[in-house]
């Protein structure tokens, strides 16, 4: 079977047993940031485990998209060195919230191998829990293996947590688990004794693990029981690929075998020249199939958390590339074919083709330098280190390690890779002590600072109150009761006119600052006083807090207010936000897909949004997005608003951010068929309130990131005024119509530039012919002519060519020209060819260069030289002939 008949039979056998199918989430999950990436196909599903959340299926069945390349499950160190682990790889599995359990999974899963793929019974083992002082072992899940689906005994295995208890993580959903292993071959025992699933990884390989739900592992190891108990499943399409098309190896299978050919193409090695080179092969094409994915999930090359983990692929993948003899960029037509394999089932990798060619090309020429030089200095140092004792590891030292990098920016990942490969240790404690001490040393120098500090009184005002948010409906709010004052950190009964401290109201209209939008502000008004609300935030779960200082009078405790948002300064901040959703939408139809939010702000003056890209936008395209986003604005489209279930909401297609926490139920902004985000931000009815959509800026803020800022409804308006009144202000000066503008000031400055260059033509002609003219006073040096001069304000190449039309004039001698430039300077000694030999002009310039604090050097004939100290520069002239005079008389 091919792999894509493998899913699909997968998928269809389950759907046929009432299985939802759902498709895979992003590896980006955006609903929990305590994951790197998704590594397991139950991630999403790990609040339906706990009962956090309902859905409204209790089977489902899906391929997911894993990643493991971090914490407890990282497989990126025995990529290629094993045949069947990966980076990236599809995970096959079906899950049950609740509803069938141990006999049902087993029965399903049996029938599924054996019955429609036809795996023969006799290549099959199986484990189980086999317990430990604290649970006991799963004697049901042995008792259905042998009783009713007829495993024999012999070939079931009782094994311990390690082996047969997954988790999660630290925390999470976990259970007793029951794996199904595959018998590769009798000619691959590895082990003397009896050969099995426990003692003989080579010849068996797991294929199948159905995880028996049953626990929540808590903060701190304690297992509580989950609401019920539910199945969850993980079959690795790779592996099992491997079985059904009868390999030995994932590599060999028809998700790897095109991508071997491409390398080997591109290489000119052909696959089994050697173990390095197939090493090396393998290590790339499951690289490549995880760079694509990563950067159609909009994850870009970065030094921090997930760009990092991509930029460590990337490079080992380059690396690897450089063994196999492909020294400049090469991982385009690889990526291709990842892309043409794979887009029918992730049609995303189609839509993200651009920015996975830009990346990984950036990225190669990008390390190429940092590669080949480091790694031709590592080679040195491995080279050169001495035997070890007998017994004991070469170790090479912490200081080199962190030399290589802190020169190179070679990193530490890679050596471990190039070290291991010769059998070498790494110092990395002497690495750490090294980066410790550079930390330190960098913070003594540094003079700035800021203390932060959260109040402790926030969580316990938390504990017994909590802010109701009406500000989606209301902008004013009557008789709300204040629950708590405070001043200076500390609860109080009130504050005074004059003094700045926190409000926390039974109810708010007031939008605390979430999401890149700014908070409200407004006013806060009692019986006795009225403050003003300079700020709105949640610095705790439920509760809102108002940062005022009161105008006039007094507030006090316990007392009804009304709460009013300055309702003009909302409406701003209204069309800003809804206008930010219109342009990610049309960044994404001009730029690409693979456009992501990477941060944003959303002012009452203007707004600012980063997304993810890989190069500087063009002038035309910030033109047609700008227009796109001005058309939507004059359609006049409805803006609406929904509550629902995440789960409901990601599969409608909502965009979400990537990191950001989201509750059980959310908010979707929807502008027509144009936008659909998850957001809690406040929003226009209607695009027409957005008025002028004005793009004022597009930059580069990160790498791999780029920024972008606008201007809408009364800020577009000023702005649009402002550029009016310059262009009538040249229009007047100019003395011509404003559609020939930018023509004439083009002109002009070519004049300008014209009038600047003949101007600076006849300086230096000026100081040429003056020097000329002085050739007849050059001084004399046992008869040989000797000409210094200051030549201040000429370039370097003006210095030189003057400096060869002096040497052609004179016929015989020494030319010796200086000139500084702020703080420094430099001087040019010319000598005609009769005389090069007795006083070389790189040694005559190398012996002054020492008294303005430099050094130099060039050909015997023309040489020139620097030095930092331009106070000494006419000593230095004064002193040409005094040395001259010298080397004349050594040399008779």
């Amino acid at each position: 079977m091919k792999s894509t008949e493998i899913r699909r039979s997968f998928l269809d056998y389950f759907a046929e047993r009432g299985h939802r199918l759902v498709k895979s989430s992003p590896l980006v999950l955006p609903s929990d940031p305590t994951l790197l990436f998704a590594n397991a196909g139950m991630n999403q599903f790990k609040d339906s485990f706990t009962g956090r959340e309902s859905r409204d299926y209790r089977r489902a069945a899906t391929v997911q998209k894993c990643l493991r390349v971090s914490g407890k499950h990282n497989d990126l160190e025995t990529v290629g060195r094993t045949p069947r682990h990966h980076t990236f790889f599809e995970m096959l599995g079906n899950f049950s919230f609740g509803d069938y359990f141990k006999r049902d999974a087993i029965e399903m899963a049996w029938q599924l191998i054996t019955g429609v793929w036809g795996v023969p019974e006799d290549r099959l083992w199986v484990t189980v829990f086999g317990g430990t002082d604290r649970l006991a072992a799963d004697d049901e899940a042995f008792a259905i293996w042998r009783d009713r689906i007829g495993v024999a005994p012999e070939r079931i295995l009782r094994l311990g947590e390690a082996d047969n208890f997954w988790r999660m993580g630290e925390t999470g959903p976990c259970g007793p688990c029951s794996e199904l292993h595959y018998d590769l071959g009798a000619d691959l025992i590895s082990v003397t004794g009896r050969s099995t699933p426990e003692t003989d990884s080579r010849r068996y390989m797991e294929i199948w693990n159905l995880v028996f739900m049953e626990f929540e592992q808590a903060v701190g190891g304690e297992l509580l029981p989950l609401p019920a108990p539910s199945i969850d499943t993980g079959m690795g399409l790779e592996r099992i690929s491997a079985v059904l098309q009868d390999k030995r190896s994932n590599f060999e299978t028809d998700l790897f075998r095109p991508l071997v050919a491409a390398i080997a193409a591109r290489s000119g090695v052909e696959p089994g020249a050697t173990e390095n080179s197939d090493f090396s092969m393998r290590v790339i094409a499951d690289h490549a199939r995880a760079v694509c994915f990563l950067v159609a999930d909009g994850v870009v090359p970065s030094n921090d958390k997930r760009g990092y983990v991509l930029r460590r692929l990337l490079r080992r993948a380059i690396r690897h590339g450089r063994k196999l003899g492909m020294d400049g960029p090469f991982l385009d037509p690889i990526t291709a074919v990842v892309i043409e394999r794979m887009a029918e089932t992730y049609p995303e990798l189609l839509a993200a083709r651009e920015a996975i060619d830009e990346v990984t090309r950036r990225e190669e020429l990008r390390f190429g330098e940092t590669l080949s030089s480091g790694l031709v200095l590592l080679d040195e140092w491995l080279a050169a280190l001495p035997p070890a004792e007998t017994g004991a590891a070469r170790v090479l030292p912490g200081e080199s390690l962190f030399r290589l990098h802190d020169t190179f920016g070679f990193p530490l990942d890679l050596a471990r890779d190039v070290a291991d490969e010769r059998g070498v240790v790494l110092d990395e404690a002497g690495f750490d002590r090294e980066m410790h001490q550079q930390r330190e040393r960098a913070r003594a120098s540094w003079k700035g600072g800021k203390v932060a500090s959260e109040p402790g009184v926030w969580k316990s005002l938390a504990a017994e109150l909590m802010t109701k948010f009406v500000g989606y409906s209301e902008v004013e709010l009557e008789a709300v009761p204040v629950l708590a004052v405070l001043h200076e950190g500390r609860t109080v009964d009130e504050l005074i006119a004059g003094q700045t401290g926190e409000v926390v109201l039974a109810a708010t209209p007031f939008y605390a600052e979430s999401g890149g939008q700014v908070a409200d502000t407004g006013w806060i008004v009692g019986a006795e006083g009225r403050a003003e609300v300079l700020d709105v935030r949640r610095p705790v779960a439920g509760l809102i807090v108002h940062r005022v200082r009161v105008d006039v009078g007094r507030l006090v405790l316990r007392e009804p207010v009304r709460a009013e948002v300055d309702r003009a300064r909302r409406a701003a901040v209204r069309r800003n936000h809804t206008a930010t959703h219109l342009l990610h939408a049309s960044l994404r139809e001009v730029v690409g897909l693979h456009v992501k939010q990477a941060g944003s702000l959303v002012a009452p003056d203007r707004l600012r949004f980063d997304f993810s890209h890989f190069r500087a936008t063009s002038d035309s395209a910030v033109e047609e997005v700008e227009a796109r986003v001005n058309a939507q604005i004059l359609a006049d489209l409805p803006v609406e608003t929904v509550e629902m279930n995440l789960d409901e909401a990601l599969d409608s297609g909502a965009m979400a951010l990537f990191g950001e926490k989201y509750a059980d139920r959310v908010r979707v902004v929807r502008v027509a068929d144009l936008s659909v985000e998850l957001c809690g931000g406040t929003h226009c009815q209607r695009t027409g309130e957005i008025g002028l959509f004005k793009l004022t800026a597009e930059r580069g803020v990160a790498a791999g990131t780029r920024r972008v800022e606008a201007l809408t409804g009364g800020a577009s308006l000023a702005r649009f005024r402002s550029d009016h009144a310059i262009v009538r202000s040249l229009e007047e000066q100019l003395a011509i119509p404003a559609e020939r503008i930018v023509d004439e000031i083009g002109q002009r400055l070519k004049q300008l530039r014209e009038v600047e260059r003949q101007l600076e033509a006849a300086r230096v002609s000026g100081v040429r012919e003056r020097l000329l003219q002085e050739l007849g006073q050059a001084g004399q040096v046992g008869g040989v002519k000797i000409l210094v001069q200051r030549v201040d304000g000429l370039s370097a190449a003006e210095t030189r060519e003057l400096a060869d039309s002096l040497r052609q004039k004179l016929g015989s001698g020494v030319v010796v020209l200086g000139r500084s430039d702020g703080d420094k300077a430099s001087l040019l000694v010319g000598v005609t060819d009769d005389l090069k030999s007795r006083v070389p002009a790189g040694e005559l310039v190398r012996e002054l260069a020492r008294i303005i604090g430099g050094g130099g050097g060039g050909r015997p004939d023309l040489a020139e030289a620097g030095g930092r100290d331009a106070t000494r520069l006419q000593e230095a002239l004064d002193a040409a002939t005094d040395v001259v005079a010298r080397r004349m008389e050594a040399t008779g």
